[in-house]
C-alpha cells in the first residue's frame, strides 16, 4: 500500500509538514519535487492579459447577464430546471 506524507527537502534530509511515517526502520521512498506555484498570480494575471489581448469575449455586451443565462443552461443535478 501507498502513503502519502509531506515534507520538504533540505539537502539530503526531510522536515515533515505533518504525520512523519514510523522512524523504526529505514524505508524505500520516491521523491516528487512538487513546482512551486507563483505566490504573487503572475503567471494567473499573464494569462488574463493574453486572453483580454486576443478579444475572446469582446462579443459580450453584458457580462452579468452572460453569467446569468450560461447559468440556468446548465443542468445540475438534484436540482429542477426553470
Amino acid at each position: 500500500m501507498l502513503r502519502t506524507y509531506e515534507g520538504t527537502l533540505k539537502g539530503n534530509r526531510i522536515d515533515w509538514s505533518g504525520e512523519a511515517p514510523p522512524p523504526e526502520q529505514p524505508l524505500r521512498v520516491h521523491i516528487t519535487i512538487l513546482d512551486e506555484e507563483d505566490a504573487d498570480g503572475s503567471r494567473m494575471a499573464g494569462a488574463l492579459s493574453r486572453l483580454a489581448d486576443s478579444g475572446a469575449f469582446a462579443d459580450i455586451d453584458d457580462p452579468s447577464e452572460w453569467q446569468r443565462r450560461v447559468r440556468r443552461e446548465r443542468s445540475l443535478p438534484g436540482r429542477e430546471t426553470e
